[in-house]
């Protein structure tokens, strides 16, 4: 079984790859499970056609504490378009609890009720920054076997990218997930791809793939689909059957060398300098 994870700053557009990638993998025949660890729940939008119970959700209303033998598969794992499968592992009632908790509680259980059974592919879409021991589950429990972190050239993201790499660095010994490389997600009208593989190299890492502007990404998700099924002969789709298909065969994932504060700002610096004066795209942004 193949097991990805995803990360990057909040509203960087994850969602938007993930559920691409799991699309052309379903479309290749294979098995797919999609599990989403955002608390508001909503990375599965674009595979789904109903609005689905989280895993929290559902063992709170059971009153399912330790008890995982009492719920079945079917209360947590739905299945979407394409057959690909649906989890969503919610969070605490607004205001109570850690949602990163939420993550631990909800990826031990599929565990133990055998949800990844006869599942080729596993792609977990996880929630921003590594602040949380919670949301670094995926990667400090080695459930996924490489990591692949979203990032835009925008300062904010870099950073979080950064972090994250401490989090795979800190992990990483203890068999916990490498670094398979960064994502490069063009976002709004700034676009500096140099940016962000100057980022990847310096970490030790590289751009597996870049996702431009595209009104068709903005189209389909506006539809709740995925581009591969919006617009399945487009030059979109064919970037993410690409992208999915460089991710699957990787075999260079790596144990990230994060850097200073200082580095950071001098990236941030010289961004700012390549981009003065020049125009920016205007295409609708992802």
């Amino acid at each position: 079984m193949k097991r990805i994870a995803f990360y990057g700053k909040g509203g960087i557009g994850k969602s938007t790859i993930v559920t691409n990638i799991a699309a052309v993998y379903a479309e290749r025949g294979k098995k797919v499970m999609v599990v989403g660890c955002d608390p508001k729940a909503d990375c599965t939008r674009n595979l789904i056609d109903e609005e689905i119970p989280t895993v929290l959700d559902v063992m709170r209303e059971r009153g399912v504490v330790k008890g995982y033998e009492e719920i079945d598969v079917s209360e947590v794992v739905y299945e979407g378009r394409m057959g690909i499968l649906c989890v969503e592992c919610g969070g605490p009632e607004p205001g109570v609890g850690c949602a990163g908790r939420g993550v631990i509680v909800a990826t031990d259980l599929l565990r133990r009720i055998g949800a990844y059974e006869g599942v080729d592919v596993v792609l977990y879409d996880v929630l921003g920054d590594v602040v949380c021991g919670g949301f670094a589950m995926p990667l400090r429990e080695g459930l996924a076997s490489e990591v692949y972190i979203v990032t835009s050239a925008d300062f904010l993201a870099i950073y979080a990218a950064n972090n994250i790499c401490k989090g795979i660095v800190r992990y990483a010994s203890r068999g916990g997930s490498l670094l398979g490389g960064i994502i490069y997600n063009v976002r709004g009208s700034f676009e500096n791809a140099q940016a962000v593989s100057k980022f990847a190299s310096l970490i030790g890492s590289r751009v597996i793939g870049s996702i431009p502007n595209s009104k068709i990404i903005s189209e389909s998700e506006i539809a709740s689909m995925t581009v591969v099924e919006y617009a399945p002969s487009s030059d979109i789709a064919q970037i993410f059957r690409k992208l999915a298909e460089d991710v699957y065969r990787n075999q260079n994932a790596v144990v990230p060398r994060p850097l200073s504060k200082e580095a950071l700002k001098e990236i941030a610096m010289n961004s700012r300098r390549s981009t003065r004066g020049h125009p920016q795209s205007t295409t609708s942004p992802t």
